[in-house]
């Protein structure tokens, strides 16, 4: 394997879009070899936190809810946006649980960070495993939010995996950084 930088040089950038939730701008670019690469399309989108969340009898906390892109209801894991209120990404995590669930958490473990499409989303997805979770207050749900809570079982929560009832990709990859953290995890 080479040493050498594959990183390309950003020339001029140009928002076609610019809203609070989605930026969209065309990029001219050239490569270490001089190629130069015009368009070159990137979607900008705020920070995200999520989080596999788990109560004090260790049963999992999870949402329903409708997503308009795709036209379905969805099971997902608890999360949003990181505030610019938020102090960090443990405190974005928390707050999101708190407004979407209403439980608070005795720990959040930072999981690592992943990307829903690199080549074109220059945001990450924050992930963490929280535990000791209770119930503390009705949620707190923004304007055009409509949030069932669910609870299952360990035991369910990997059997929904099994029979592919997460579609948010990146929340299966905290799914399983978690179950792997958890030692609920078998590979091989």
């Amino acid at each position: 394997m080479q040493d050498r930088s594959l990183k390309w040089k950003t020339i001029s950038s140009e928002y076609l879009f610019n809203d609070t939730w989605l930026k969209a701008r065309k990029d001219r670019c050239e490569r270490p070899d001089g190629k130069i690469i015009d368009p070159y399309y990137v979607m900008e989108y705020p920070t995200w936190v999520t989080g596999v969340g788990l109560t004090s009898d260790e049963k999992v906390i999870l949402i329903r809810q409708y997503r308009h892109a795709l036209g379905e209801e969805c099971i997902e894991l608890p999360g949003g946006c990181v505030d610019s209120t938020d102090k960090d990404y443990e405190q974005a995590v928390r707050r999101e649980f708190l407004e979407e669930t209403g439980y608070t958490f005795k720990t959040a473990e930072y999981l690592g960070r992943s990307s829903a499409n690199p080549s074109t989303n220059s945001n990450l997805l924050h992930m963490f495993l929280l535990t000791g979770g209770e119930a503390r207050q009705e949620q707190e749900l923004d304007h055009n939010e409509e949030i069932d809570v669910l609870v299952v079982t360990l035991d369910e929560f990997k059997q929904m995996l099994l029979e592919n009832k997460f579609i948010q990709s990146m929340h299966v990859t905290n799914i399983f950084y978690a179950l792997q953290k958890l030692g609920k995890l078998q590979l091989m």
